[in-house]
């Protein structure tokens, strides 16, 4: 059931007479008599939220929808809506093609291309916070960029040249609150009702993996994953007193050629990862790896038993505590899409990918370098269908639970003969949300390479579980000479900061990790707190049992938080990778008690003048910072608490292993060491009638 509008849009705010106004006067945005946009031009439409409350006119809009009109009809436009100046901002802005993060600043030029949402610094006389988010408008999408002069432009794009238009009456939303989680949540619940293409994530029931302790083959294995592989890997574990619950075969499963192979070839020289990039499907059975498997009960029954589906059967018989296998595959079929005139596939057409000009100034990528380099073999938006199809009800067939949708964000590149981005994405993310819903239970799926509102706002009607940082890398690609771990710190950070703008869509999923890594005890503390998905990539036989038996049950199962893990109120608006002194905070919740995580992560990150993401080593030491019982958003999550009358918490810290009382508001001082962490169970005492603490 969709939310209620008329209560969504004053949630949280307070009595009527205290509510935010949100108004353009003159060329000024204002809210709550504050200005916080200047300069505003002519040509900018504001249309107040119709969602307010239908009942009471003198309750005081807190949302509008912006538009504008444009001289001349055109596929994209980039138009200044107003002056920034010295209002500080967090952000969210995609820094590749398929990954976004946290950027702050204060100043209009201090935003970067590509941003999917800016929430603007509540003020102590009386500025709420302010969220703008840019939206879809019939066939065109916009983000957010830094303009002239500190404006802020909108850019509104449909991605063909076929498709123009110069009115735009809702490009861009603008919210205001007294609470910045509050503020975006209500913002989400808006435009579940005003675009009707998605599902809020509570509307939904994320997939069994989510409480499973899972092994993924990727960093194992990369591309020469093979049954054997994966049966040593799964018994390694359960040996060792971790047996997964999920077992996730990554790339390297599929039947995959380039263009100039034999069609009998099926990849057998792609080893390496990248160089399957450039391979097209050739078929939607697996390849001769799984396919040529023999189970050993042939022998004792004496009728064949071979392929994928007996694999997967003697794994499951073997290993009892594995209840899901998803295998990977990307949203085109493989990295180069379908090969051409191939029979038993459908019709596909190789399509040279185009970047627009905001993807150009992202960091520079392998996987778009040689998609751009090969093509993308396309099945028309109309048979897209016929691709899940084939792909979905083989694996179903096979007794695989459910998949990891990779390379998602791929279509707004191939868009210009098939209506732009916005009308290719709905047919294809319909098609898979159909193949989803028939064949794995309508959430047997993980989202990856996702990050854009595009897909936020047309592909998670039934998805529910999704990526929400960049991958995590065992090695550094970049190969950093001061030998920090400077990624594992960024990575915190992206999946943090992005949980506050995805986790309204989909549950958040910090990826993998492995539990020999140099930062394992730095990840498996990030994934205790995060509330999703628990998984590690670790090669055959090489684990760390005491930290994972930390983390998972003897049966295969997690204990999760309740809520996803978000930034502290007081880091929102800080920059934890590279200032130097902030520490990154991030809070979740249990039924009883509420959690606390502290990390280092400072040491490197995005840098505007490079355009990628780069060691600032220079910021890599001892941070120390202050937490109370109060960093916790107590009247949030699934089963909220009222800590009104509460005179004292219990706090725990599971790393130097001390337990402390502490007043509300009664701050303790944490010092840490680069890459290092605290992890804070915080529970409220009830102090009994006649007794004192």
């Amino acid at each position: 059931m969709a939310p209620s509008l008329s209560k969504v849009s004053v949630s949280g705010l307070g009595d009527c007479h205290n509510q935010s106004l949100l108004s353009l006067e003159g060329s000024n945005f204002i809210a709550n008599g504050h200005v916080f946009l200047s300069d505003v031009p002519q040509n900018i439409i504001v249309t107040p939220s119709p969602y307010g409350s239908s009942t009471d006119k003198k309750i005081p809009s807190v949302g509008s929808f912006v538009g504008f009109e444009a001289v001349e009809s055109n596929s994209r436009h980039v138009v200044p809506i107003g002056k920034l100046n010295n209002i500080k901002f967090m952000s969210i802005f995609r820094f590749k093609v398929w990954w976004t993060t946290h950027w702050v600043g204060s100043n209009g030029k201090d935003l970067e291309n590509e941003t999917q949402m800016v929430i603007l610094e509540k003020s102590a006389s009386g500025r709420p916070y302010i969220l703008l988010l840019p939206l879809l408008e019939g066939p065109f999408r916009a983000s957010l960029q830094p303009g002239t002069n500190d404006n802020i432009d909108i850019c509104v794009e449909s991605g063909s040249t076929k498709v123009t238009s110069a009115r735009f009456q809702s490009v861009l939303y603008i919210h205001v609150g007294e609470d910045p989680f509050n503020l975006v949540k209500e913002a989400m619940e808006v435009m579940r009702v005003h675009l009707g293409t998605f599902k809020l994530l509570d509307e939904k029931t994320p997939p069994g993996i989510l409480d499973k302790f899972g092994w993924c083959t990727w960093d194992a294995f990369y591309l020469t994953v093979h049954p054997q592989g994966v049966w040593e890997g799964v018994k390694g574990l359960a040996d060792g007193g971790c047996p997964p619950g999920m077992v996730l075969i990554d790339d390297g499963w599929q039947s995959i050629s380039r263009d100039e192979d034999p069609i009998t070839k099926e990849g057998m020289n792609c080893t390496v990862a990248g160089e399957q990039m450039p391979c097209r499907l050739l078929k939607f059975q697996e390849n001769y790896k799984f396919r040529d498997y023999e189970s050993p009960k042939t022998l004792a029954t004496g009728e064949p038993n071979k392929g994928m589906c007996a694999f997967i059967k003697d794994l499951k018989d073997e290993f009892n505590t594995v209840e899901f296998v998803y295998v990977w595959h990307a949203l085109c079929g493989y990295w180069g899409g379908l090969r051409p005139n191939v029979p038993g596939l459908p019709e596909s057409e190789v399509i040279k990918p185009e970047l627009s000009p905001g993807l150009q100034n992202t960091m520079e990528d392998l996987a778009v370098v040689k998609i751009v380099n090969t093509g993308i073999g396309l099945v028309p938006p109309e048979k897209a269908d016929q691709l899940y199809e084939g792909i979905h009800s083989h694996l179903k067939n096979v007794g695989i639970d459910g998949v990891k949708v990779d390379v998602i964000h791929l279509l707004e590149m191939l868009c210009e003969n098939y209506g732009g981005r916005v009308d290719l994405a709905k047919a294809y993310y319909r098609a898979l949300t159909d193949s989803i819903r028939k064949h794995f239970n309508g959430n047997g799926v993980i989202a990856s390479m996702e990050h854009c509102n595009d897909f936020m706002f047309l592909g998670t009607e039934a998805i529910c579980l999704g990526r929400v940082g960049d991958d995590f890398w065992c090695t550094d690609p970049s190969g950093d000479p001061n030998g920090t771990f400077w990624l594992q710190g960024c990575h915190m950070v992206h999946c943090a900061y992005n949980s506050l703008w995805m986790g309204n869509f989909i549950h958040p999923d910090w990826d993998m990790f492995q539990s020999t890594h140099p930062c394992a005890e730095f990840h498996a503390a990030s994934r205790a707190i995060s509330g999703g998905p628990i998984y590690i990539s670790d090669t055959v036989g090489n684990h760390n049992f005491p930290l994972l038996k930390r983390l998972v049950l003897p049966d295969g199962s997690i204990l999760r938080c309740e809520y996803y893990a978000l930034p502290t109120k007081d880091c929102l608006f800080e920059d934890p990778l590279h200032d130097g002194k902030t520490m990154l905070k991030i809070w979740n919740l249990n039924k009883f008690n509420g959690v606390i995580g502290a990390f280092n992560c400072q040491g490197g990150g995005w840098c505007p003048e490079t355009r990628r993401n780069q060691c600032a080593s220079q910021f890599s030491h001892m941070v120390t910072a202050k937490t109370n019982p109060k960093d916790i958003e107590w009247n949030h999550g699934k089963n909220p608490f009222c800590i009104e009358h509460v005179q004292v918490f219990a706090l725990y810290l599971s790393q130097s292993k001390k337990l402390v009382l502490k007043k509300p508001d009664e701050n303790i001082e944490i010092s840490l060491q680069p890459f290092d962490f605290e992890l804070m169970i915080v529970s409220p005492v009830t102090v009994l009638a006649g007794k004192s603490v």
